[in-house]
């Protein structure tokens, strides 16, 4: 079960620069931490679950990736998103 339709909601209000944009790379990796978290979660009790395991390591790539585009492509708001997600920086 990823997220229901109002966390999503909310995370969607909380990092889009303007209404109805769910495709931004802030929007993006918002989603993809939370759905990260959650199969973290997931994963410390159900160690076992070797799919879900590589589906995470699938979703931090793409994390990472898109994370180094938004820091190539504007800066200021890599920082932001950041520093809102708690994530660590290289």
């Amino acid at each position: 079960m990823a997220l229901d339709s109002a966390a999503r909601k909310e995370i969607i209000s909380k990092f889009s620069r303007q209404e109805g944009d769910t495709g931004s790379p802030e929007v993006q990796i918002a989603l993809l931490t939370s759905r990260i978290v959650y199969l973290t979660e997931h994963l410390k009790v159900n160690v076992k679950d070797h799919s879900s395991r590589l589906g995470l390591l699938k979703l931090v790539g793409q994390r990472k990736r898109l994370l180094k585009y938004l820091k190539a492509k504007n800066y200021a708001r890599h920082q932001e998103v950041v520093k809102a997600l708690a994530l660590r920086d290289k």
